[in-house]
């Protein structure tokens, strides 16, 4: 299995940084869209199972291999199957975009205690929804830490989005909460935090001399720029897009486009090859 070519310099430097000297790298990889194939319903979502055994292939190679997604820790792991994978005894599983933290060596997941306002958005949303005469064609996902408002499910996904997109923000905003966005969902999350500062934070952690990212969705940006910023601080990147027909600005900015999950788990599975031949 061929690895793919990285189309920009500062992209080959990575991957050769990874290739070279694997004990100091680290691959960090998103979930929806990018682990496991987005669905209509996002508990119906489990990680591609081909990309979890590459993934457990390759991890004991690496400084490190960490997980960074939106969802809560303890669901990535269940719908990912990551506990009790050989090979992934040291893996790490950074949910709610790095609010918490699931380390696979003690199987515990820590925790903050959940902002009020998140509360106070759990109980006004259902009429909220209805006030903009949305509610019968969006669906709300209580993420413990955080809520999503998905328009998947409406008639016409995009402009059910767009209607919210400015009213959510508001609403977040008086309750002092942030709003994330992605493919056709909208995240009333707490503020501070994002995939870019946990990234870097894992990384500092870890004292990568490479990092490697993959995601697909508006929310990976924030851990693209951390990889170009490591870039100027002398840590070597590569940034790898989990490509969909439904967003495009990773594409834009990849070192590397793979077609979605499946292409993620054949870039680790050919990782893993070049890594123990």
């Amino acid at each position: 299995m061929e690895l793919p070519h990285p189309t920009t310099p500062a992209g080959k430097a990575g991957l050769s940084a990874l290739l070279d000297d694997p004990a100091r790298g680290v691959v960090a990889l998103d979930f929806d869209g990018t682990l496991a194939p987005i669905v209509d319903d996002p508990r119906d979502a489990r990680a591609d199972a081909d990309a979890v055994a590459a993934l457990a292939r390759l991890a004991p190679h690496l400084a490190a291999a960490v997980v960074i997604t939106g969802r809560p820790a303890a669901v990535a792991v269940e719908y990912g199957g990551f506990a009790d994978v050989p090979g992934l005894d040291g893996l790490v599983v950074l949910g709610h975009y790095g609010l918490e933290r699931w380390d696979a060596a003690t199987g515990r997941v820590t925790a903050p205690d959940v902002p009020a306002g998140v509360d106070a958005v759990r109980r006004q949303l259902p009429v909220f929804l209805d006030s903009l005469g949305l509610a019968d064609v969006t669906w709300s996902e209580d993420k413990g830490s955080a809520v999503a408002v998905h328009t998947r499910r409406a008639p016409d996904p995009q402009a059910a989005f767009d209607a919210l997109r400015a009213p959510l923000a508001e609403l977040a905003d008086a309750n002092g909460l942030a709003v994330e966005p992605g493919r056709y969902v909208l995240e009333l999350r707490p503020p501070g935090m994002d995939k870019g500062r946990a990234l870097t934070a894992f990384a500092a952690e870890c004292s990568a001399g490479s990092v490697l990212f993959a995601g697909d969705d508006l929310g990976d940006l924030a851990a693209f720029d951390a990889v170009e910023r490591m870039r100027g601080e002398g840590i070597a990147g590569l940034t790898v897009c989990s490509a969909s027909t439904e967003v495009h600005e990773l594409a834009e900015r990849a070192d590397v486009v793979v077609p979605g999950p499946p292409g993620v788990a054949a870039l680790l599975a050919a990782l893993g090859d070049r890594l123990t031949t």
